[in-house]
């Protein structure tokens, strides 16, 4: 054996609702495709997997590969099409989804916000608007309710810095502003915050249910980069990647995991819809999402000269996982989901490797890593990319939506049936397989 997993890691895949549902216009993404330019491949979420349509034939597809959990979204959009007015429809149709998932011996995770926001809540200014950590518990609360009885595991906001940091500061989300700082402050804020409320109202709700504390887990998924001098004997390079840290990454988590506040994110208000937000531990695992890392010089980021990278041309650094994780682990002493780790491969020519090289970091860390969610099961609308961005395991046809499992996506399936990576294993999927340079 190359590696074995360890007996309390379960492997599964994540997505997200806009990125594969299909057919919704009402969300925040929709209207923002449709404007040139904003879009690499010049195509939007319109059609992206038609999942909505094809839940079934999905979780089939799932259980061939051998999935223990699934991450997935709902779409706030979908569950509250108009401020106020919920539709059950939406929640019969999670309910639905969510209970066919058990039946095939798939742990659920469900996702609560991943990016997008119904247009009537984009068009009070989102989470810049102070009224914002009520209006999302609003839907929180709804949303559990319909849900509670399916689902012990949750995220409540996907990447709440990579939301605001793109849409505030680079422009190139929506809604498009650029080096904003006081509005980023302040949607660094009420997310944070949206997260807390969320937090104490899916642990109030389950237990209304009759669920024990402890069957209750939440927690959000927090996108970590490791910031790296470009030159280590650089001064300035080292002050800038900690600025980087801090301002990206560090103040959020801490904020919205414990209830300190510290610069950009501002103090907090006592309560949200009544829930109260105050200072305590506002997570039951703690969740990364890890793609790469960044060279840092004076105040910008970049990437090492020749190292591996993939399509979008990002460095592939599988100890960067381990680097974070064990930071984690050290300061909030938690289970750790990895809830996403995957890379743009078009071609499927590098991702087996890809796996190999992050699983194995996970393996020999020695750290209480109890999921690994690989982004993603299959191709999907990869935001400002488009279609154009191919991270999945499964291959996707748009224009038939056809579904083709990647030799990568066997790999998966065969690590998760043997509980590791055999010799065998490894000649077949991994050993002729190199990444870019």
């Amino acid at each position: 054996m190359h590696f074995k997993l360890p007996e309390n890691l379960l492997l599964g895949t994540a997505t997200a609702a806009t990125q594969i549902e299909g057919g919704d216009t009402n969300n925040s993404w929709y209207d923002w495709a449709l404007a040139p330019g904003h879009i690499a491949d010049g195509t939007n979420p319109l059609r992206a997997d038609d999942h909505y349509n094809r839940v079934d034939e999905d979780i089939a597809l799932m259980k061939s590969l051998n999935l223990q959990i699934y991450r997935f979204g709902v779409e706030w959009s979908r569950i509250e099409p108009e401020r106020g007015q919920f539709n059950s429809e939406a929640i019969g149709h999670y309910r639905d989804e969510l209970k066919k998932l058990r039946d095939n011996g798939i742990q659920p995770l469900v996702t609560l916000h991943h990016f997008t926001n119904p247009r009537w809540f984009e068009n009070t200014g989102a989470f810049e608007n102070p009224e914002s950590p009520e209006l999302f518990s609003n839907f929180v609360r709804y949303t559990v309710e319909g849900l509670a009885d399916l689902a012990d595991e949750w995220i409540t906001i996907n990447e709440p810095n990579v939301y605001a940091v793109n849409g505030y500061f680079f422009g190139i989300w929506p809604p498009g502003k650029k080096n904003d700082l006081k509005a980023l402050s302040a949607v660094y804020t009420n997310l944070a915050v949206s997260h807390i409320a969320a937090y104490r109202d899916i642990h109030r709700i389950r237990e209304q249910k009759g669920f024990a504390p402890d069957a209750t887990r939440v927690g959000f998924a927090n996108h970590l980069r490791v910031f790296t001098p470009r030159c280590k004997w650089n001064p300035v390079h080292r002050l800038s990647a900690a600025f980087m840290r801090r301002a990206f990454q560090d103040s959020l988590t801490q904020a919205s995991m414990t209830g300190k506040a510290s610069w950009p994110v501002k103090k907090m208000p006592a309560s949200v819809n009544g829930t109260p937000i105050g200072c305590g531990r506002f997570y039951d695992f703690i969740g990364i999402n890890y793609y790469s890392r960044d060279a840092v010089s004076a105040g910008k980021n970049g990437v090492f000269p020749s190292v591996p990278h993939n399509d979008l041309g990002w460095e592939i650094y599988p100890e960067g996982l381990r680097l974070l994780s064990e930071s984690m682990s050290r300061r909030y002493k938690a289970p750790i989901y990895i809830t996403e780790n995957g890379t743009c491969d078009a071609r499927d020519a590098f991702r087996s490797r890809f796996i190999y090289d992050h699983l194995k970091v996970v393996c020999e860390s020695g750290l209480p890593i109890e999921r690994y969610y690989h982004w993603s099961l299959m191709d999907n609308f990869e935001w400002a990319e488009g279609e154009s961005g191919k991270f999945g395991l499964i291959a996707v046809d748009y224009e038939t939506q056809k579904r083709t499992v990647h030799s990568s996506g066997e790999f998966y399936a065969r690590i998760i049936q043997n509980r590791g990576v055999t010799d065998d294993m490894y000649k077949t999927f991994v050993e002729s397989t190199r990444y870019p340079q």
